[in-house]
């Protein structure tokens, strides 16, 4: 089973910019699903952004245009460019990723995740 590790997250002022990524052990990653998650404290697990298996995107209507998923397949790994970021954006970022999945937005669907990475966003 496929291992994820996030690296990117920090502190960055409102406005600001960040670049997260999630690199895979799993050589048949071209294969999974990559979703992004995040969770700030005390409240539920909310969809980011998904990039399938097949290169389609999917974001939630709250954070098009401002959040970007890509992935590249030789190099095992899926990034989350962030921009225009505010302090509501400030949780820790979960990389997750289910091997052919079905494009699910729903944490439950995803059954590899990452660490998760700190993001913090300053006013």
């Amino acid at each position: 089973q496929v291992q994820l590790v996030e690296s990117g997250g920090g502190l960055v002022q409102a406005g600001g910019s960040l670049r997260l990524s999630c690199a895979a052990s799993e050589r048949s990653f071209n294969s999974y699903d990559m979703a992004w998650f995040r969770q700030a404290p005390g409240k539920e697990r909310d969809f980011v952004a998904l990039i399938t298996w097949r290169g389609d995107t999917t974001y939630p209507d709250s954070l098009k245009g401002r959040f970007t998923i890509s992935r590249d397949n030789a190099k095992n790994a899926v990034f989350l460019q962030m921009s225009s970021l505010k302090p509501e954006d400030t949780a820790t970022y979960y990389c997750a990723g289910r091997r052919f999945g079905l494009g699910s937005r729903l944490p439950l669907e995803y059954d590899t995740w990452g660490q998760g990475t700190q993001v913090t966003v300053s006013s």
